[in-house]
């Protein structure tokens, strides 16, 4: 029986040391804030409180659609900024990219109007969903998409993706990014699993971290022009609903909600991050956006949170529309405001702002939540130096897409590709005859997905076609006349993100016949949110039959993964002789994959998540060991398999890593204490490669039941042939802590295990004096 030891002492040093409220966020410019704040009436005050879409101020026939070109509707723009005393926008027109000019022209007219025509001249803050690069931004670098830049598992790149990111969205004028995502990719049924970083919770924590620190500089700078603030997404739980689909509702219990989902964002909110965005689902019935246990209570309370808490699209009238909490608009606004929201992505009109002055005059809301919520916006936007240089220009950012950037998009792509099988076919030769067939094979669209010129990414098509497909790729690295094209089955790009169209699967087969391999780019077309839901996790019928007969021609193939979660495969991959996961990696995957598998680089991505097998086997690899037993003795003798088709953080490489000599420093520690972790890694083969080293612990006994194993550090390092390493990490015992029973972090005393490269090595935490 383990021993509870100094719970109220670890208590105290965890939360003091990784609970920390994020400050001089407000403080800086409290003053001023509470000077402006007084001279405020109550409507200017909803008015900060209110965001609207861009289609609502435009010229076009209704609040939905823009014309084309896309031109401000002044009248509109002073309906909202002047009259409603809108304080934000977000968002593009028509559902498109717009050029770096189109985007200065717009936001100098938004803010001249603001500053110009307003009693307060209060700036609006304008907000974009910039999340694999400045995606709304023609011409704009764009890198892998966050479940991408996770296979990475290089701090140092998702930073830098993040800075240039930063970078490219200043240079359009807009100040605020609605990322990262730090939602757990738990769940491969999720149809926004790719916009995580995976399942699991350090891993997202360290790289949320690097994230936030790239959009917001080390120091949180944001005033900073080449800086942006960062939004969180989707405070809290929201990536695991019950059914797979989005805003489906979950059931969280309350140990999994703090163990799992909490830390990322917490990690986030240390690091300073300046907003968070809301779940637009339920918890256990209960709809985030209401629930002021959540929003207040643990976000803003208990972490400490004094950023802005910003809604998603439209979920304070789904409160009303689609929750059935409100009988009302007005009583959806009531709950939301009262439960600690800040600003309302309303975003069609201006109803909530007349609803929300009713209600604090019936005394439904008080003005000291109004003051709180509105000291929050004004403080961003001082942060941000809207008041001083309320636009940035275009001509200030020569880096924009430039080729400095691009090359870290291709280092980032490259990095992300998953090796997940060699029978001794990769890298292959240039100069060999190749099939390239398959829906995803020349596609720029497949390999952005969504968030890519447009929410569903069904426009890339017209704006990056000075990039190379997968096929073009191949094309350029192995020469045209080495190369057959026969798609063979194709998606309907005026359809559903599923549907598809077969155009020969026999002739592909036959071409099979006449080459040397077979490139087979399989996975999924664009989606993203309620459209990407799915009923069947396997890979289409259509392509499961392509797959098939190509491997009836007994030519060595090489299948290429081109999707945004793990679409089950087990039909097929005894008939693949390589298997490469490449995600989703943006415009220059295409160059990516093509070096790769002519060995111009060596791959070292790893998997973020679990690849499954069966699709009632969806499993993530903490699991408890009651997932995963061997057969009992006796009558009642039942086993339970645990059946994967790749563990997590599994990635194979062109050369081998070897790993011996694993020490610690103490074999007994106490709360509080650390120990030092340290191994020899050395590359044992002919080429230089990266290797992600990955430091697990095993709890072996808890008060509550605990997870097979947990990562609790890694480290990317790059090594010559024959070289070898030592590579340490420093493991405190507030990294072994869980939740236990009573919501309460606490670390026990007893044996664990460390687990590393294939090592296993014990220790003892002893109670402490």
């Amino acid at each position: 029986m383990k021993l509870f030891f100094g719970v109220l002492t670890f208590l105290l040093i965890f939360f003091l040391t990784s609970c920390q409220p994020a400050t001089g966020i407000k403080g800086t410019f409290s003053q001023r804030v509470d000077s402006l704040l007084h001279e405020m009436t109550l409507e200017e005050k909803v008015g900060q409180m209110a965001q609207i879409t861009l289609d609502v101020i435009t010229k076009g026939p209704d609040e939905f659609t823009s014309d084309e070109p896309l031109e401000l509707d002044l009248s509109l723009v002073r309906k909202a900024i002047v009259d409603y005393k809108v304080g934000s926008i977000l968002n593009t027109a028509n559902n498109r990219a717009r050029t770096l000019e189109k985007w200065n022209r717009v936001i100098h007219q938004l803010q001249q109007m603001a500053i110009d025509e307003t009693r307060l001249g209060i700036p609006v803050i304008y907000g974009i969903d910039a999340i694999h690069g400045a995606t709304y931004t023609a011409s704009a670098t764009f890198f892998p998409q966050q479940i991408g830049l996770a296979a990475t598992w290089n701090r140092e790149l998702v930073k830098r993706a993040a800075e240039i990111t930063a970078y490219e969205v200043r240079a359009s004028g807009i100040p605020w990014n609605f990322s990262p995502v730090l939602d757990l990719g738990r769940d491969p049924r999720f149809p926004r699993m790719w916009e995580t970083f995976g399942e699991d919770v350090h891993l997202a924590s360290e790289l949320g971290r690097q994230m936030v620190k790239g959009y917001q500089g080390d120091s949180n700078d944001v005033a900073n022009h080449q800086r942006v603030a960062a939004c969180l997404k989707h405070f809290l739980g929201y990536s695991v609903p019950r059914t797979g689909k989005d805003r489906t509702p979950a059931y969280i219990p309350g140990i999994e909600l703090r163990e799992r989902h909490l830390p990322p964002f917490q990690a986030a909110i240390e690091q300073g991050v300046r907003s968070v965005m809301i779940n637009s689902g339920l918890i256990n019935g209960i709809p985030v956006h209401a629930n002021r246990q959540i929003v207040t209570g643990l976000l803003k309370e208990e972490l400490g949170f004094t950023g802005v808490v910003v809604t998603d699209w439209k979920d304070i009238y789904n409160l009303h529309d689609r929750d059935r909490v409100a009988a009302s608009e007005k009583e959806a606004v009531k709950l939301a405001i009262n439960a600690g929201i800040d600003m309302a992505m309303i975003p069609y009109d201006f109803n909530f702002c007349e609803y929300l002055v009713e209600l604090v005059q019936e005394g439904e809301i008080s003005m000291e939540r109004i003051d709180d919520a509105v000291s929050r916006i004004l403080t961003l936007k001082y942060e941000l130096g809207l008041f001083e240089k309320p636009v940035t220009e275009a001509a200030d950012y020569p880096g924009f897409g430039s080729r400095d950037f691009e090359k870290v998009a291709l280092d980032a792509a490259v990095e992300s590709i998953t090796l997940l099988k060699n029978e001794e076919v990769l890298p292959l030769e240039k100069g060999v005859k190749v099939l390239v067939t398959g829906p995803n094979a020349h596609s720029m669209r497949s390999l952005n997905g969504g968030w890519s010129y447009s929410w569903q990414g069904e426009k890339v098509h017209e704006f990056a076609e000075g990039y190379h497909t997968l096929l073009e790729a191949v094309q350029k690295v192995n020469g045209e006349a080495n190369v057959i094209y026969e798609p063979g089955v194709l998606y309907k790009e005026d359809g559903k993100y599923w549907e598809e169209k077969v155009i020969n699967i026999e002739k592909v087969a036959d071409a099979a016949r006449s080459v040397d391999y077979v490139i087979l780019c399989l996975g999924e077309n664009t989606y993203t949110e309620k459209p990407g839901d799915l009923h069947d996790l396997e890979l289409s019928e259509n392509q499961l039959k392509l797959a098939k007969a190509v491997a009836a021609s007994g030519t060595p193939i090489v299948l290429v993964l081109n999707e945004g979660r793990p679409r089950l495969i087990r039909t097929i991959e005894q008939d693949m002789d390589g298997i490469l996961q490449m995600y989703l990696p943006g415009n220059f995957g295409g160059d990516a994959l093509a070096q790769i598998l002519f060995g111009e680089a060596n791959p070292s991505g790893k998997l973020p998540y679990t690849y499954p097998m069966y699709s009632n086997s969806l499993a993530t690899y903490d699991h408890k060991p009651s997932e995963e037993q061997n057969k009992m003795a006796g009558m009642y003798d039942y086993a339970s398999d645990f059946a994967i088709q790749y563990p997590f953080g599994f990635g194979l490489s062109y050369t081998r890593f070897e790993y011996t000599d694993l020490q610690l420093s103490k074999s007994r520690i106490s709360a509080g204490d650390s120990l030092k972790v340290s191994v020899i890694v050395k590359n044992t083969g002919s080429r230089a490669g990266k290797e992600v080293i990955q430091l697990f612990t095993s709890d072996r006994y808890a008060s509550v039941t605990p997870d097979v194993k947990r990562l609790r550090a890694f480290e990317k390092i790059t090594l010559p042939p024959g070289e070898s390493r030592e590579v340490s990490f420093d493991l405190h015992t507030s990294q072994l802590a869980f939740v236990g029973e009573d919501l309460q972090w606490r670390v026990e005393s007893g044996d664990y295990e460390i687990l590393l490269g294939g090592l296993t090595v014990s220790f003892q935490v002893k109670e402490s004096n």
